[in-house]
């Protein structure tokens, strides 16, 4: 599935071509969160779900994407496109990367402003 005309794909520049990973790994957004910062009693990330996340940071088969300046610049590009903020952060993070998102979100499919896992 093409991108949409909304918001153009980042352009192909040797600075985007040099950012790209050239292993097999498989490539996740991250927002970073210490759940011991979180004020008692407000468990954003249940400990299950924490535990997830730190032992994905930890296996060579992923690589944890931080929320680049280029990222954030492709967020705002976004716009309303997306209603959901962490939505838009996980397509930007994909266009910017170029990369696929894996998703059961019907919105985030049918904006078609990344490319979906099928």
């Amino acid at each position: 599935a093409a991108c949409s005309s909304i918001v153009p794909p980042p352009a192909k520049t040797p600075q985007n071509r040099q950012r790209k990973l050239k292993s097999k790994k498989v490539k996740i957004p991250f927002i970073p969160l210490n759940k011991h910062d979180l004020p008692k009693g407000q468990n954003a990330i249940a400990g299950q779900q924490w535990d997830l996340f730190e032992d994905i940071s930890g296996n060579p088969l992923f690589a944890v994407l931080p929320l680049t300046f280029d990222i954030a610049a492709e967020v705002a590009a976004l716009g309303p496109a997306l209603r959901d903020p962490a939505d838009r952060a996980i397509v930007a993070t994909a266009r910017v990367h170029r990369l696929k998102v894996l998703t059961s979100d019907r919105r985030v499919i049918a904006s078609r402003l990344a490319p979906v896992v099928d």
